[in-house]
């Protein structure tokens, strides 16, 4: 296999971060030796997160085996995803916004057409369906863990009582009509076709739009971690690696 340099959209502080946080988990489990050092294999879990790399292509680059490239990149994922905000304190902190935005989106795996359970009939393919709440400027705030993508998202959305945490905080969210029947604080358009809406009710669902739209800046933030764009590992690590891209955006954003 044929190796070569290649340059890393990410932030050295996102790699400080990690790496710090590696050291002190090998201190604690008693790791005196590693292939890899902690700035190292910091570095390879952010190439893997980051540019979706193969654990076999990192493998090459970084001189190391296949299994050792998956035991280190998982150490680092699991990591991160442990120190991922919870629903509660992702509600305490938009609860010094003026409202949040809340809307689903679908982690793209590879799967058979056998998968019912994992095939959204609303994006016509196969995922893992994640819950996102971006404040009013359109900047992630909390991703839930994935649910299977044939789930509504209202359902999602009652599963992990996002509804129910929003209300009890006096937060108002904006939605579009896929939450429609949520209650709580939760704000969708009018329901109806368009023409028969009233001229009122058309320029309520426009501002709504308008405002609903910010959150697409919020998918957009984990979507730009290139590994979720296309998963092709097991879906019960999805929730980890969503987790773990979550705790490095808002490291490195505050």
């Amino acid at each position: 296999m044929l190796v070569y340099p290649c340059g890393l959209d990410v932030s050295s502080r996102s790699l400080r971060f990690l790496a710090a946080r590696l050291r002190e988990h090998h201190r604690q489990i008693g790791s005196r030796w590693r292939r890899l050092s902690a700035g190292r294999q910091a570095l390879l879990a952010l190439a893997h997160l980051r540019n979706g790399t193969t654990y076999a292509q990192l493998a090459a680059g970084f001189r190391i085996g296949t299994s050792t490239a998956c035991r280190y990149i998982r150490e680092a994922v699991d990591l991160l995803a442990a120190l991922a905000p919870t629903l509660a304190e992702a509600v305490k902190t938009a609860s010094t916004k003026a409202f949040v935005i809340l809307d689903g989106t679908l982690l793209p795996i590879d799967r058979i057409a056998a998968d019912r359970p994992f095939y959204s009939g609303k994006h016509k393919r196969h995922g893992l369906n994640v819950q996102v709440i971006a404040d009013p400027h359109g900047r992630l705030l909390w991703a839930s863990p994935a649910l299977p993508g044939a789930v509504h998202d209202n359902k999602a959305a009652r599963t992990h009582d996002i509804t129910g945490a929003l209300e009890e905080a006096g937060v108002e969210c904006w939605a579009d009509k896929g939450y429609r029947g949520a209650g709580g604080t939760m704000r969708v358009p009018y329901w109806g076709r368009w023409e028969t809406l009233s001229a009122g009710q058309q320029a309520h669902n426009r501002s709504h739009a308008k405002i609903r739209a910010l959150v697409e800046q919020a998918m957009a933030t984990l979507k730009t971690w290139r590994l979720l764009r296309k998963l092709r590992c097991s879906t019960t690590r999805i929730t980890s690696l969503a987790q773990a891209v979550l705790t490095l955006h808002l490291t490195c954003s505050n």
